[in-house]
């Protein structure tokens, strides 16, 4: 998972170089079940303690975007409010391909970092993800990310869950209470995003594909909440 905003390394030299430092593109994927017990019940890990960034923290899966994301196979495309809202004010153009890649590496992060992976032999069905989110880490990082948080429900896609575990990326893989993860250890971008997913759910719950995306920054040195 990687460093969103709210999250900053420390300043002097290293921050002023981070000022510098490209943004690139990152995904991450929040898995829900609503099958379990009273849920929705999320899917959660805690970064391991060796990482040198936010060590012990529970994030959803996720990471950087590679280039190779854009040839892996799909089934099916994302729906096109979807893909719409992944190019809408992005500063750098952004076509069906690339904005297709960011869903393909959020499927690639959870299977990574968690052993799930989508079933099917022809790839994963994007069709059914829902964008939520959009997050961009703050000047004074050595590492920057532009990340866009997809939202999937396992019951619409089938997941292969036979090597589900720990990873050396997150630990503590757990299926939590959506209501009960505010109790843990939370960077201040996961809580935000969990409380936005919350709300959509309680105004929606099967979550419209055309919802409006909340887009989180730093401008002038102030967090900044805009829309999609």
């Amino acid at each position: 998972m990687i460093p969103l905003v709210g999250e900053t390394q420390d300043s002097g030299e290293q921050g002023a170089v981070a000022y510098r430092v490209r943004t690139q593109d990152a995904a991450s994927l929040i898995l829900i079940d609503r099958s379990r017990g009273n849920g929705p019940y999320i899917l959660m890990g805690r970064r391991a303690s060796g990482h040198v960034f936010m060590p012990g923290v529970y994030v959803f899966p996720g990471g950087r975007r590679d280039p190779s994301d854009h040839c892996l196979p799909y089934a099916r495309d994302l729906d096109p409010q979807v893909l719409e809202k992944l190019m809408t004010g992005v500063p750098r153009r952004m076509g069906p391909a690339r904005a297709r890649a960011l869903a393909l590496a959020a499927l690639r992060e959870l299977r990574e970092e968690t052993g799930i992976r989508p079933a099917g032999a022809n790839g994963p069905d994007l069709s059914m993800l829902r964008y939520v989110a959009r997050a961009i880490t703050p000047p004074g990082n050595v590492r920057r990310y532009d990340t866009r948080f997809f939202l999937g429900f396992c019951e619409e896609t089938v997941f292969d869950m036979s090597h589900f575990g720990d990873t050396d990326e997150l630990e503590d893989l757990q299926w939590l209470d959506i209501a009960a993860v505010s109790s843990l250890k939370l960077a201040r971008i996961t809580q935000t995003v969990l409380e936005d997913v919350k709300d959509l759910m309680k105004r929606a719950p099967s979550v419209p594909f055309g919802n409006p995306v909340p887009f989180y920054s730093m401008r002038r040195g102030r967090f900044v909440e805009s829309r999609l």
